[in-house]
């Protein structure tokens, strides 16, 4: 049975997330980072492929010169862009393999503070959430993140409410509409657990 938590209330106005690095500057990702930076955050944005990286910057000059960006940096590694993340948000494929390896990555370079959020359509964030040493801060989303567009945060079993709480309040200062839901599939990952 899927529940959600009780988030109800006045909007937060800290998310207490300053930094978010974005790893995959894609055309989503792209749009991520820019969604961010327009909204205040200091983003810093890496990509394996420099033609991305570019693809990025030229998006992010074009915005800014409008006004009212914050700051954007490029990183060459992941272990630069999630040097100081608060929210490191992974683009990456929404296949398994791919998905493991950059959440152990991140995991190992990030500092203990750092937020672990996937976007997947497709996968068991409970499923990767017990492959890192921070499972209570692994989220998965669900949807696009636009101004007025639901997105369902699925959170495993161990999950910190103070880290749904801050991802929900990001994600309302993008102008989406934070859904929490259990992961659907926790049940019966943890069934032969007890």
């Amino acid at each position: 049975m899927t529940s959600s938590l009780d988030l109800d209330g006045p909007p937060q106005d800290d998310s207490g997330i300053h930094v978010v690095a974005v790893i995959g500057a894609g055309q989503a990702g792209r749009s991520f980072a820019m969604a961010c930076s327009a909204a205040g955050f200091y983003v810093v944005i890496e990509d394996v492929m420099p033609s991305n990286l570019r693809k990025a910057e030229m998006a992010y000059s074009d915005l800014s010169l409008r006004g009212g960006f914050g700051a954007l940096e490029f990183a060459s590694t992941v272990e630069e862009a999630v040097r100081e993340a608060d929210l490191a948000v992974d683009f990456v494929p929404d296949e398994l393999e791919s998905k493991l390896e950059i959440f152990s990555m991140i995991d190992r370079m990030a500092p203990p503070k750092t937020i672990l959020l996937t976007p997947s359509e497709a996968l068991s964030i409970t499923d990767l959430a017990s492959c890192v040493y921070r499972p209570d801060r692994c989220l998965a989303m669900r949807g696009t993140v636009a101004k007025g567009a639901a997105v369902e945060l699925l959170y495993p079993p161990a999950i910190d409410r103070g880290v749904m709480e801050s991802v929900s309040a990001m994600l309302r200062r993008l102008g989406a509409i934070p859904v929490p839901m259990a992961d659907p599939e926790a049940t019966a990952l943890t069934k032969n657990l007890v």
